[in-house]
């Protein structure tokens, strides 16, 4: 968006990215209200996380499940200078849906601590993510917790497709749950992600991720 449609459209108190993201939210889960978790203390002030939120929405898509989104990764607030930008800061949200977990209780507050210490990797590192990349979780995902879950893969979110903001580009990549074994695997054959994919796909179209699911 050129710099004059942009000031034309919005104002310095507008949330312009982070509108964009509901956009698509409230799309697939019209009149849902999410459940919203922000840091006490924001991460330009100080804070540790670098997301300034994490929601999440109940889909019962294919089957009954939770479904993530960040918000961070991209641009989210007012800015005259990253207005028509190619990509919105690192260009991509995380998305994340996991099948309800026993031992949460209905409150699967550590996917939101996983969303976070993922952030502040790319933070940190500089490094982004793009379909098909992978990486370890050093032990479960969901700590103190047993499951064969320990790793994770990076696809597109097929419900959320690629857009363009007015910030630039944003791409919804789902990060999803593997095993140890087909960690090691694609460790091993990173040509092969993509296969491991598509045969999961197989039984689960949606990539939910499941902590009781085995090799």
């Amino acid at each position: 968006m050129e710099l004059e449609q942009y000031k034309k459209e919005f104002t310095e108190d507008d949330a312009v990215g982070w509108l964009e993201i509901d956009k698509e939210f409230e799309r697939l889960y019209p009149n849902q209200e999410p459940k919203h978790f922000a840091p006490a203390i924001s991460y330009m002030l100080g804070g540790e996380h670098p997301l300034d939120g994490v929601s999440y929405y109940e889909s019962k898509n294919q089957e009954d499940h939770y479904h993530f989104i960040t918000y961070g990764f991209s641009e989210l607030y007012y800015n005259e200078e990253k207005a028509d930008g190619e990509f919105s800061k690192w260009g991509f949200e995380l998305t994340f849906r996991l099948k309800p977990y026993e031992a949460d209780s209905g409150n699967p507050s550590w996917a939101v601590a996983l969303l976070q210490n993922i952030a502040k990797y790319v933070f940190d590192s500089g490094n982004w993510f793009e379909e098909f990349h992978y990486m370890p979780a050093n032990g479960p995902i969901r700590l103190d917790t047993e499951t064969d879950i320990t790793a994770l893969i990076f696809v597109n979110d097929l419900e959320v497709p690629k857009k363009q903001t007015p910030h630039g580009e944003v791409s919804f990549l789902q990060i999803v749950g593997i095993t140890s074994a087909e960690y090691e695997n694609i460790k091993e054959n990173p040509e092969r992600v993509e296969e491991l994919v598509n045969k999961l796909k197989e039984n689960n179209p949606l990539l939910i991720t499941d902590l009781n699911r085995k090799d």
